[in-house]
């Protein structure tokens, strides 16, 4: 088989079973499609970089959406697009000094979780508390701004604001926030909400936590979605 259609397959079937939920690590993805589809050894430049694979599931999620009829296709697509953000953040490893409990999806699901026994009712609140680090997936170096971009268009104003300004309330906890900034979190309504959100944060870093899996969150906020009746929000 060429090199180049091999890789190509690889990169949509790696991407194809982190969708289904079959995977949540990029590097077992990327290993079981190489398996599957070249049943023999793989040379390693066939195969796809974890760059590769993110890119394919943002290209497959908008072609399942497109693929959809309209009257259900919305409120798929917005989980989808969740997941597909979210699940590569399990081969994402942060540094053990400020988050001993390990890769950045476990991380974001003790918050997701914490904020949950809070606030269980809070769509967009939870989903800030999930989506928060889906950026260090893209890049590690601007995780909010990357990931706001990401979620540009999936997600309600009030909860780009909390991711926005999640690290804001972090200084504010730290000490390192200045008057102005200060004085302008204040000012919003959702200041409590911030600090509930920054709080569990830094309390989702616990090694051994129990949590529900992706699509076990992604289900609770879709439920709560339903009830409340925001499904096309």
């Amino acid at each position: 088989m060429p090199h180049d259609k091999l890789k190509r397959q690889i990169t949509a079937e790696a991407a194809r079973r982190v969708t289904r939920g079959q995977e949540t690590n990029l590097a077992r993805a990327r290993l079981t499609a190489a398996r599957n589809l070249a049943r023999g050894w793989v040379h390693p430049a066939d195969l796809p970089s974890d760059l590769d694979i993110r890119e394919e599931l943002q290209l497959q999620t908008r072609l399942t959406s497109a693929a959809r009829p309209e009257a259900d296709s919305r409120e798929d697509a917005r989980f989808d697009h969740y997941r597909s953000l979210l699940a590569p953040l399990a081969h994402v490893m942060q540094p053990r000094d400020r988050h001993p409990e390990g890769d950045a999806l476990y991380h974001s699901l003790q918050v997701f979780v914490l904020v949950q026994n809070e606030s269980p009712w809070d769509e967009e609140l939870l989903l800030a508390a999930l989506l928060h680090d889906v950026g260090k997936g893209i890049d590690p170096l601007d995780h909010v701004a990357a990931g706001l971009e990401a979620l540009a268009g999936w997600i309600s104003e009030r909860t780009a604001w909390l991711i926005a300004h999640h690290g804001d309330a972090q200084r504010l906890h730290d000490g390192e926030l200045g008057r102005r900034a200060l004085r302008r979190l204040r000012a919003h309504d959702d200041f409590d909400a911030l600090l509930l959100l920054a709080r569990c944060d830094r309390a989702g870093r616990l090694p051994g936590a129990r949590v529900p899996d992706l699509e076990e969150a992604l289900t609770a906020i879709r439920e709560i979605a339903r009830l409340c009746g925001d499904e096309d929000s």
